[in-house]
């Protein structure tokens, strides 16, 4: 599926996924922990700046974030639930290989199972663009996909999907090379009930700018 078609695969399921999502449970709960790792940084002055990436209807993870937070999701219809879920923040439609937004504007960015709706060979192009747009010492907290796998799910919410990553380990390399120290992985429940490791990061002081020089 290319990206046009996800687009549209997500606009067709977008009100199933969430209704069928738990907005509460042990993932939604992470966002406590990044929250609290940000309370004490002097690099932030009041709320912290914070982009929810694949942001959907909003209820997991945006409605969790400060207000005036901004989500950010390739699917129209998904942004037009999260508007009635999440009235103060700030809704942006867009892809996360190229965030619309300059350089070192946010103080988190929050990633929650939407990298691998992207090509695994273009993953590096989007831990690069959320290094792009964290400030030094930002946080990053985001889905690990831990298979190795490409293919599109037919029947899945009831459309179908496209899915695709190298691999944890490998991630987590693509991670390093984008700039991001201090990863940890921790593993808790998803939205549909499953378990599912994440993982927390810091941006270092040096970011590597050319995607292709990365792992």
């Amino acid at each position: 599926m290319d990206r046009n078609e996800v687009r549209r695969a997500w606009d067709e399921v977008a009100e199933t996924y969430a209704a069928r999502r738990d907005p509460d449970g042990s993932d939604a709960a992470l966002i406590d922990d990044l929250l609290a790792s940000l309370a004490g940084d002097p690099a932030v002055d009041g709320d912290p700046r914070v982009l929810d990436v694949g942001c959907g209807d909003g209820a997991r993870t945006l409605a969790n974030l400060p207000p005036g937070s901004v989500g950010l999701d390739v699917s129209r219809r998904g942004l037009d639930l999260a508007r009635e879920t999440v009235s103060a923040a700030r809704l942006v439609h867009g892809e996360l290989t190229a965030l619309p937004f300059g350089d070192d504007r946010f103080d988190a960015v929050t990633a929650y199972h939407a990298v691998f709706h992207v090509e695994r060979e273009r993953h590096p192009e989007a831990y690069a663009e959320f290094a792009r747009v964290l400030r030094p010492g930002g946080r990053l907290l985001m889905t690990l996909p831990g298979g190795r796998f490409e293919t599109v799910r037919r029947g899945w919410m009831g459309g179908r999907m496209f899915f695709s990553a190298p691999g944890g380990d490998r991630t987590l390399d693509q991670l390093r090379a984008a700039g991001f120290t201090d990863v940890e992985t921790t593993t808790a429940i998803d939205p549909l009930g499953s378990s599912t490791e994440f993982v927390f990061a810091t941006l270092g002081g040096d970011r590597t700018d050319d995607p292709q020089s990365r792992p």
